[in-house]
């Protein structure tokens, strides 16, 4: 079928007349006059006749009507992206890949905001040992935020938030009897962060530039173990700038500025781009920032703006 034709015939049905019609879908009378009867020919009825001076609908033409305008509502619904679409419906697990410091701080209101508007999606948060994989190409993941690596070609990318690096460590450790120094921040033991057991950093890089060497006494796995590793020994670690707070706080932890010139770490969303036009992946995404952005400035879930 023709989807013009169905245009065509709406046109009629609405107007009741071909004038009216033509002016309505921009063509000519004498078209719409032959379009008219293409449609009394398909249809096996004469649909509108004359009355006068105007034209009125037959039995047949009044029972097409509201199914021809239906039709015309559908089609439009399939061609128009991300129509039609009700985060209130939508039953859908979203799978997260992100780092530990990030997900302790972002989780809580994005979890609250999703059952908010989508009580039935569920959202599952897995850790970064597929980083650098293809999990975004083969599907397992469906967004990554943090510090995007080396990423397939086709991956799409947005960035979020810069977070400044700062030193962290126990509230009486020696470091804070004195103004902390690059040479005194260097000569204290440190806990390196890393899921592949990397030793040196861009930190590293920047001591060597003062000719400063330090040492990186343990590495574990994830920013919460190091915060705990901090805690408990004279161990330095690193955090980022007014992160986690309260947490930083309640573990009886300080954080203080790193005295280098040291780049903020670039936080950004990766997704693959099959998933770039789905309306539901994309108001997952928008919410998801929306998170990350709030937890950079510090605000809460409650009367945080929406994405």
């Amino acid at each position: 079928m023709d989807l013009n034709l169905l245009r065509a015939l709406d046109a009629l049905l609405q107007e009741h007349s071909v004038t009216r019609a033509a002016e309505r879908l921009g063509t000519s009378p004498a078209a719409m006059s032959r379009t008219l009867s293409r449609l009394r020919r398909a249809v096996g009825d004469p649909l509108l006749v004359r009355a006068g001076q105007g034209m009125v609908p037959t039995p047949r033409a009044l029972e097409l009507r509201e199914e021809v305008r239906a039709l015309l509502r559908g089609c439009e619904n399939v061609l128009r992206p991300g129509a039609g679409f009700a985060p209130a419906h939508l039953e859908r697990t979203f799978t997260v890949q992100t780092s530990d410091v990030l997900l302790v701080r972002v989780a809580g209101p994005l979890t609250e905001r999703i059952r908010a508007e989508a009580p039935k999606v569920d959202v599952v948060f897995l850790s970064e040992t597929l980083e650098g994989g293809p999990a975004l190409r083969q599907g397992p993941v469906d967004v990554e935020v943090g510090v995007l690596g080396q990423l397939d070609p086709e991956i799409r990318t947005r960035p979020l938030v810069r977070a400044p690096l700062v030193g962290v460590a126990r509230s009486g450790h020696p470091l804070f009897e004195g103004r902390i120094t690059a040479r005194r921040y260097a000569a204290a033991d440190h806990i390196g962060v890393s899921r592949r057991g990397r030793q040196l950093g861009p930190i590293d890089a920047a001591l060597a530039e003062r000719g400063l060497r330090r040492r990186v006494a343990v590495v574990v796995p994830s920013h919460t173990s190091a915060m705990l590793l901090a805690r408990d020994s004279d161990l330095v670690a690193l955090g980022l700038a007014d992160w986690l707070p309260e947490t930083v706080a309640a573990l009886g932890l300080r954080t203080f500025p790193i005295p280098l010139e040291l780049a903020p770490l670039e936080l950004g969303m990766a997704w693959h781009p099959r998933n770039s036009a789905d309306p539901g992946n994309r108001w997952f995404r928008d919410h998801l920032a929306a998170a990350v952005r709030r937890a950079r400035r510090g605000e809460g879930a409650q009367g945080a703006d929406s994405p």
